[in-house]
């Protein structure tokens, strides 16, 4: 028990980590970070429920003010802008990718973290964050999926980035599993 918090801890601090690293803000205004790769290692790593604790423990920080998302930011005012189907996203996104890493017979290695990283990182993080910009910015869904297809090979370079730190990192402490 006390492993897991920590190790949901631990999660939850690394996507504040990847928060600080320069971010480019689109013409949504959504900013392109490499925290949606945190969200992704979370679910590889920690699998579907700690995994999906890890963001929501995140989330819970950000909402009380602390500012860690991309560019510095926090409060709940970032809960009502064009990031907020991403920030559910981020929940669903973690849930779903160790989820489907869970499928596979051993889900830290390359292709099941791979095949979550994608699922759960790239198809359900770009739906929640479609529907979110469309509701949000009251615009079509059509017009805000054109906001999100600048991400996607971003998304895909973090999700291989992602199955291989998975992968690496199994190899190197099997116990993880």
């Amino acid at each position: 028990m006390e492993r897991d918090l920590s190790r949901i801890a631990l999660f939850a601090a690394l996507i504040a980590v990847l928060g600080l690293m320069p971010k480019l803000t689109l013409a949504s205004g959504i900013p392109l970070t490499a925290q949606s790769m945190g969200i992704m290692l979370c679910g590889t790593i920690l699998g579907a429920r700690k995994g999906a604790l890890a963001v929501l423990l995140f989330l819970l920080l950000v909402a009380l003010g602390l500012p860690l998302l991309a560019g510095g930011r926090g409060g709940l005012g970032v809960f009502v802008g064009p990031t907020l189907g991403y920030l559910v996203g981020f929940v669903l996104g973690a849930f779903v990718t160790g989820y489907t890493a869970e499928r596979f017979e051993n889900r830290m290695a390359f292709v099941p973290a791979l095949t979550g990283a994608v699922v759960g990182g790239i198809i359900v993080m770009t739906i929640c964050g479609i529907i979110g910009m469309s509701v949000t910015m009251g615009v079509s869904l059509a017009k805000a999926t054109t906001f999100a297809l600048p991400f996607l090979p971003g998304d895909v370079i973090k999700a291989v980035l992602t199955a291989g730190i998975t992968a690496a990192l199994w190899k190197a402490r099997p116990a993880l599993v």
